[in-house]
């Protein structure tokens, strides 16, 4: 079960970065532009390198090497040693969504536009979580 639970999210991780987590627009009356992790990323790729680097990490990278290793461990074909590091990038990946939550709050409180989470940044976070909580119960289970 864990091991199904684990490969599920090479699946839900993928949909994460391409699915809504925030909608945004600059005046009340008008629409809502959604904004993905791809968007995000793509559009930072233009404006700032570093932090477009920093976020293709913390949100594409260290999530699915986690997942790809984890499922490596279940199979029996990489080392249980290597599951502290395993966590770290969990970590990593939930700081990610501590990230958004603070431009979310700090786009409200400008008070100029609308800024509303979106379903995606729910799947994105419960991935994150749910990965981190598999790697604990396979770190718990190989004891």
């Amino acid at each position: 079960m864990l091991k199904l639970a684990n490969l599920s999210l090479l699946i839900l991780f993928p949909i994460a970065w391409f699915a809504p987590l925030l909608r945004a627009g600059l005046l009340p009356l008008f629409s809502l532009d959604e904004i993905s992790t791809i968007t995000a990323v793509q559009a930072l790729w233009e404006a700032d390198i570093f932090l477009a680097l920093l976020v293709t990490f913390l949100a594409i990278f260290a999530p699915i090497v986690k997942v790809a290793a984890t499922a490596l461990i279940h199979f029996g074909l990489l080392s249980k040693q290597i599951l502290p590091t395993l966590e770290i990038l969990g970590k990593l990946a939930m700081a990610d969504v501590f990230l958004i939550a603070i431009y979310v709050v700090g786009a409200k409180g400008v008070g100029i536009g609308r800024v509303e989470t979106a379903w995606g940044l729910y799947l994105f976070t419960a991935c994150v979580l749910a990965s981190m909580f598999i790697t604990h119960l396979t770190k718990r289970q190989l004891r």
